[in-house]
């Protein structure tokens, strides 16, 4: 299989960044794409909400269904589900990719922002993983990929911005245990970029502008996650992938995702939780 056609992705946080790229570029094989997130209105610093996303995705070749809801709410997520079943038939795919970013020191992060990202992060994968899978079961070729890190155990890592580590490593434990206890049934895998990618989280946590241009495109993300949801789910679990190393595996030009294509691949931004 070489194409996600007909196949029905449920993509949480889908409105704007990874999330909206992995839609569009399974839309281009025809694919339907549920959109579920909070975004339903314009944010004042924020471009695009479901709904324009959904149109883009629809423009490309994808039919669409827009879920509005809060990924930390139980009845949000099952609804969405529902939905989906009644829409189109079932769920092939899951993407986690929701998530919440904090890049605060212990005594800088309030519980607020600690639970936010615990609740997001580790919490709502777990949850969209708990309300799929019965679906997704069912289904011909079934996946879940999480947007996570390898599990890394440098204490830098955590002694940087412990309250994001614990919560964003909370979605990569989830992988370790559904690989395992789903074994030959449902493909779980994370995947995660070597290098900053072009998103508003980039563009207001991590140095603007400067910051954008030493990135890639969300597109690289994209692309490798058409190359892992394509592969036999009982031969293609438990890995921790990362998006170029998918790529240059597929023999694919990785310049082409560049901000900025006169930069060197030393001179991008490394992403956070990768050593090299």
């Amino acid at each position: 299989m070489s194409t996600l056609s007909g196949k029905t992705l449920f993509i949480t946080g889908a409105s704007r960044g990874i999330g909206k790229a992995i839609g569009l570029r399974a839309a281009r094989d025809g694919a339907n794409i549920v959109l579920f997130s909070k975004t339903a209105e314009p944010h004042p610093k924020l471009p695009g909400t479901l709904y324009t996303a959904a149109e883009e995705m629809q423009e490309a070749g994808g039919k669409t269904l827009v879920c509005v809801g809060d990924i930390r709410h139980e009845e949000d997520v099952a609804d969405a589900v529902q939905q989906a079943e009644e829409t189109f038939g079932g769920l092939d795919i899951l993407i986690n990719n929701a998530s919440a970013i904090s890049l605060t020191s212990t005594e800088s992060t309030s519980m607020k922002s600690y639970d936010l990202m615990h609740q997001v992060n580790a919490r709502g994968t777990f949850l969209a993983s708990r309300l799929c899978l019965p679906l997704l079961r069912q289904a011909e070729n079934p996946h879940i990929l999480m947007l996570s890190p390898p599990l890394n155990l440098n204490p830098a890592w955590f002694g940087r911005h412990l309250a994001y580590t614990m919560a964003k490593y909370g979605m990569s434990m989830c992988v370790l245990g559904l690989a395992d206890e789903y074994r030959n049934r449902v493909g779980v895998n994370a995947l995660w970029p070597r290098t900053a990618i072009n998103t508003s989280a980039v563009r207001n946590l991590l140095g603007g502008e400067q910051s954008v241009q030493a990135s890639r495109q969300p597109s690289i993300m994209a692309d490798a996650s058409h190359a892992i949801l394509i592969q036999p789910a009982n031969q293609c679990s438990g890995n921790f992938f990362i998006d170029d190393e998918v790529l240059a595996a597929e023999g694919v030009d990785l310049d082409r995702y560049k901000v900025d294509p006169s930069l060197s691949d030393d001179q991008l931004l490394p992403d956070f939780f990768l050593d090299s």
